[in-house]
């Protein structure tokens, strides 16, 4: 059943209630490559529930889900194979720092549905809010191949001019072989992530990390390195997913320091600096 556009963007907002707890943090830090080496005090900011900073980025598994990309395939009007979808982009606006505890009311529904010829793209928004009020809002961007060139809409192109000049710092992040049977304990288990036979099917070679595992080790990468360790100056981050990360390789994160904003591209060392992460940027303060 192709893409019903007219009732998905018609159906009425999907509400519900999460809570986190200091354990689901601990769990995502780890899943996102936090913890090496065990004992540096920088490491355990997000690794000991006594000192513990809580990434922004966790917003996007706080609750244990469901995430963005197979949240929105439950809704109405989107009807689709899950091995045809693929998570294009996510952006995050947070409008105050995190809790290691909480419980928040979430808002999810579908903003938008773009025709790029070859493809349908869901932009699905999620907002949540605790008693004190907005915590954050994100949207991600899903690609359904197959499902575009029916005439709608294209929508806004969310590709930018890259960075230029010498990047401020440059690391190296390597990715453990079993990165993404880590990850997915923090809500997304989506097949394609560790299931031979369903990644072939998709057109993969082999199991794929998450996309937003790359999009967490990057941002903890940006402020380890350039926000001086501190969780509470991030403001807003968005990034395309350009393409797939293979758990064990290693990524190349180049980042160019701006006004108020950090530019980031990524790539995968091992295929060429393939890039992986594009149109990236961590607004802070």
């Amino acid at each position: 059943m192709p893409i019903d556009a007219a009732r998905a963007l018609a159906a009425a907002p999907r509400t519900g209630e999460i809570a986190w707890t200091p354990q689901d943090v601990l769990l995502y830090h780890l899943g996102i490559g936090a913890g090496r080496p065990a004992t540096d005090p920088r490491e355990l900011r997000y690794t000991l529930e006594s000192r513990l900073h809580v990434l922004p980025s966790f917003a996007t598994v706080a609750g244990g889900g469901p995430p963005g990309v197979t949240g929105a395939l439950s809704l109405p009007g989107v009807d689709v194979d899950l091995a045809r979808v693929l998570h294009g982009g996510q952006s995050l606006t947070v409008h105050r720092p995190l809790p290691a505890e909480g419980a928040a009311a979430t808002t999810a529904r579908i903003v938008a549905v773009h025709d790029k010829g070859k493809a349908a793209v869901l932009v699905m928004r999620t907002e949540a809010a605790d008693a004190d009020g907005p915590l954050w809002t994100d949207e991600a961007r899903i690609h359904v191949r197959g499902e575009g060139g029916r005439g709608g809409d294209r929508g806004p192109s969310v590709r930018h001019a890259p960075p230029t000049g010498t990047p401020d710092r440059i690391l190296e992040r390597a990715v453990r072989e079993d990165q993404a049977l880590l990850y997915r304990l923090s809500g997304d288990r989506n097949p394609l992530h560790a299931d031979p036979g369903f990644a072939a099917r998709a057109g993969f070679e082999r199991p794929v990390l998450h996309g937003l595992c790359t999009y967490g080790m990057t941002l903890k990468a940006v402020v380890d390195t350039l926000l001086d360790g501190d969780v509470t100056r991030v403001r807003s981050y968005a990034t395309r997913f350009a393409g797939v990360v293979y758990p064990g390789e290693t990524l190349r994160i180049r980042m160019w320091r701006g006004d108020g904003a950090v530019r980031v591209v990524v790539g995968a060392v091992e295929r060429g600096d393939a890039p992986v992460l594009a149109d990236t940027t961590v607004e802070h303060d």
